[in-house]
């Protein structure tokens, strides 16, 4: 279940990825099946190892084209092993509501972000994500579990500080947001509740069948209550550093810098605990 929409966010053969929180990988196999150079990190060293089985099988199955790679690793998303400009693409999905320090995390993307480089940023959207914090405490007070919720247009500013320039957004998963309604309301960790197990039924079948009438609900129920907000945007390739452009183009007007280096504070890339969507 992918929720940045990779005809939104094209990828091409031998681009550099990393997947930021990668959780249990579902993006990053994504990204290595369409050719691409991946790194996927957590902090979670079990799901990381689970993901780096998956990339061996993907391997041994063909299922990469030649000249991929996918390497999968533990890390921290504030404090990343990487030089600056080092990705093509980075993709961090359902991670940044978890992590005190979201400014510092953005901050860490843009440095290891080449210039012109694309980065997908998705958290759970403001309203489906009210309605379960409404319904039920645990959904939320749990340890490594979301601490924020944020608005879209908070996000997209967060984003434009941190020094990039979003140029798309969507929701996602709108068929979602109904099931963790019901998780909250019959207790998130109620998996046995009739109408909870019913819905969940249903999407295993949309996941495993994708037939067209789920995708058609889906598709009229994103706008309305898609559980997930997706961010699209671009790293300038001129960022001003100090208030001086390295490399001035006659048309670049100023824009704001990009930190070099993020806060030392350790964080989760991912922790443990509620997720944003259901995997």
């Amino acid at each position: 279940m992918l929720t940045v929409d990779f005809s939104r966010f094209p990828l091409a053969p031998g681009d550099r990825v990393l997947d930021l929180g990668c959780g249990a990988g579902r993006h990053a196999f994504e990204c290595y099946r369409r050719g691409a150079q991946v790194v996927a990190l957590d902090r979670n060293g079990e799901e990381i190892r689970e993901v780096a089985k998956w990339f061996a099988a993907m391997k041994e199955a063909g299922e990469a084209p030649a000249g991929a790679s996918a390497v999968a690793m533990e890390g921290d998303a504030l404090a990343l092993p990487f030089p600056d400009d080092s990705f093509d693409v980075v993709i961090i999905s359902e991670v940044m509501e978890h992590i005190p320090d979201d400014k510092g995390v953005l901050a860490e993307m843009v440095r290891v972000l080449r210039p012109g480089g694309r980065i997908a940023v998705t958290v759970p959207r403001y309203g489906p994500e009210k309605v379960c914090w409404a319904l039920s405490d645990a959904y939320h007070e749990v340890e490594g579990g979301h601490i924020r919720i944020y608005r879209g247009d908070e996000l997209l500013d967060k984003m434009r500080q941190a020094g990039l320039e979003p140029y798309g957004t969507h929701h996602a998963h709108g068929l979602h947001s109904p099931y963790w309604w019901l998780k909250c309301a019959f207790g998130v960790d109620n998996d046995q509740a009739l109408p909870v197990k019913a819905y969940h039924k249903l999407l295993v079948w949309d996941i495993m069948k994708k037939p067209l009438a789920t995708r058609l609900a889906e598709q009229a129920l994103n706008p309305l209550i898609g559980k997930s907000f997706v961010a699209y945007a671009t790293k300038p390739h001129s960022p001003s550093l100090g208030g001086e452009d390295p490399q001035p183009e006659p048309a670049a007007q100023p824009e704001p810098a990009a930190p070099k280096t993020a806060k030392r504070t350790r964080s989760a890339a991912k922790p443990a605990g509620a997720r944003g969507a259901a995997k």
